[in-house]
């Protein structure tokens, strides 16, 4: 009995004995999975987990083993955080293993995203501390990588805002005169007629007369009576001042020559009460309140003048100031001042540049599609007025476009120095600013940027370029753009990706990789080898970035490299 008690003590001894002094194996790669696997960059990372399943048996009790992962690509490595995982017996920092029963070990991982890593391999690198000895474990092969779908987003496709002109071809002038009348009286007297009012008013139609660049569009009379006395006799009164304004008028375009006048129209009012409460409310009078209180409660013309009339406190003072005012024909010229058209535009700029308004020349550069000559016509713009700030952001815009984003960010900050509030430079630096990797200001600009044109292709470029896929998708809304299509690959919404970059109205190199792209992840080899070569016809340096993309790792694309 005590012989057998003393061997089983033996062989448990030993066995302890063994499971703390024996090395640890070999970790096999089989132990290990990766999500996600191929490795994917995200928001300018490669993130990963890596979880290991650790057998019953294997880690002894007294081992610290440091994993730490390695991004190799090339003739470089790039270590992400070390993780420490210990057995049973140690006492110190990191997660515990047991050696009976084994278990689940996580290493999350993360690296800054470089081009090369698009063909690399995730390694895990193993440094093991037992008691007084310390070795190391064989690295291990965990997963592939880099696919790098998503660095095709691009701030750079995206279209600056511009800041719009205020040109007009046609602008309307309106003229003013005004003839007086006598009490109860209608004719026209030669002194009204002799007044600077109703010679600038005929200047103004004689200059118009027989010049290009003006239109008489319209003249128009309208004859007032003043609200006081029977409603009757000031009908007649104002109908018959409209008549002898209009013999007067006749006369005097005759007198200047005047022949084309648009449309001569003319009209009357028997009493003027809106034009009465309009000067009441304008003046200094004793109780102009209650006068106007009276106007308020009482609709009928007569029973108005009636209350008013009661007022014998102001009554003498409306006569002699108010009244008199309303006895009128006013006089009114509407005049069409035609501008430059566009062929008389972008002849004034190729001879003269100073010539033209800042309105023109705002006008002129969206005359043109060459992208150099609007360069052109901004910079004039900027020259001729230095202190205008559209034309700095719109030869911004013009400079970003023809990829020139230094010179199109100092412009924009020009702009910005002249008008801080503007919406669309906020939203022309902060494409910059992603461009730069700036995120944080890209993200203060954009959100001062709102209502400006183009907002929600610069803020899904930005959801994309931090990883936020889904919310790059929601700005993008229906837009048929390269970026949009892609936030819609990378949310794995494949239908609407491929209706996105069918509706491109000008498909480019990346157009067609993309559509490569969701020929892969839907399993379509023909779908992936045409739309390979129309990529390739286009952009020749594509060849390289499919040959190694673990996007096509499935498909046979020998054909078209």
């Amino acid at each position: 009995m005590k012989s057998k008690l003393f061997l089983s003590i033996l062989v448990g001894g030993a066995l302890a004995l063994t499971s703390c002094n024996k090395k640890l194996s070999e970790i096999s790669a089989e132990y290990f999975t990766v999500n996600p696997s191929p490795l994917e960059e995200v928001g300018g990372k490669v993130p990963a987990t890596v979880t290991g399943q650790i057998p019953e048996k294997f880690f002894v009790k007294n081992a610290e083993v440091t994993v730490t992962p390695y991004l190799v690509y090339g003739d470089q490595e790039t270590p992400s955080q070390a993780y420490k995982f210990i057995g049973e017996d140690v006492n110190g920092n990191g997660q515990t293993v047991s050696y009976d029963n084994g278990g689940t070990v996580t290493v999350p991982v993360s690296f800054d995203y470089v081009p090369e890593m698009i063909k690399s391999e995730l390694v895990l690198d193993f440094y093991v501390v037992q008691g007084s000895k310390t070795y190391t474990l064989p690295r291990i092969k965990v997963a592939d990588g880099v696919i790098a779908t998503a660095t095709f987003a691009d701030a750079g496709t995206v279209t600056p805002a511009t800041t719009p002109d205020k040109f007009q071809r046609i602008i309307n002038e309106q003229y003013n005169a005004e003839i007086k009348f006598l009490i109860n009286q209608s004719n026209v007297r030669k002194g009204e007629t002799e007044s600077q009012q109703i010679a600038d008013f005929n200047a103004a139609l004689a200059n118009a007369q027989g010049n290009d660049r003006l239109e008489i569009q319209e003249v128009n009379i309208s004859s007032y009576a003043s609200p006081d006395g029977k409603l009757d006799f000031n009908e007649r009164l104002a109908q018959k001042r409209e008549e002898n304004t209009r013999k007067y008028l006749n006369k005097s375009f005759k007198d200047n020559k005047i022949e084309e006048f648009g449309e001569l129209t003319a009209d009357f009012t028997a009493e003027d009460w809106e034009g009465f409460k309009e000067l009441v409310s304008q003046s200094d009078i004793q109780d102009k309140d209650l006068i106007l209180s009276v106007l308020s409660m009482y609709s009928d013309p007569e029973q108005r003048e009636a209350e008013i009339r009661n007022l014998s406190s102001v009554f003498e003072q409306i006569a002699d100031e108010i009244l008199p005012q309303l006895r009128r024909s006013r006089l009114t010229a509407s005049i069409n001042v035609i501008g430059k058209s566009d062929e008389e535009i972008m002849a004034a700029f190729e001879s003269d540049p100073s010539s033209l308004t800042v309105e023109e020349l705002l006008y002129c550069g969206s005359l043109t599609d060459d992208n150099a000559k609007r360069i052109e016509i901004y910079e004039a713009c900027t020259k001729n007025y230095p202190n205008d700030y559209r034309g700095y952001n719109n030869l911004g815009m013009c400079q970003f476009i023809a990829g020139d984003y230094d010179a199109a960010k100092s412009n924009f900050n020009k702009a910005a120095n002249l008008a801080p509030d503007c919406k669309e430079t906020q939203m022309n630096e902060a494409l910059c600013d992603i461009i730069d990797g700036n995120y944080d200001s890209a993200n203060q600009k954009l959100g001062a940027a709102a209502g400006a044109e183009g907002l929600n292709e610069a803020l899904g470029v930005y959801y994309m370029k931090r990883g936020d896929y889904a919310s790059a998708v929601n700005a993008f809304g229906d837009s048929k753009s390269n970026n949009a299509a892609l936030a819609q690959i990378l949310t794995k919404d494949y239908s609407k990706a491929r209706t996105t970059l069918a509706g491109i109205a000008e498909p480019d190199a990346t157009t067609y990789y993309l559509m490569a792209v969701l020929g892969a992840r839907t399993n379509n080899q023909q779908m992936v080898l045409s739309n390979l070569g129309q990529a390739f016809s286009k952009d020749s340096t594509l060849r390289d970035k499919a040959a190694n993309d673990l996007e096509f790792a499935n498909i046979d694309i020998t054909s078209v490299l």
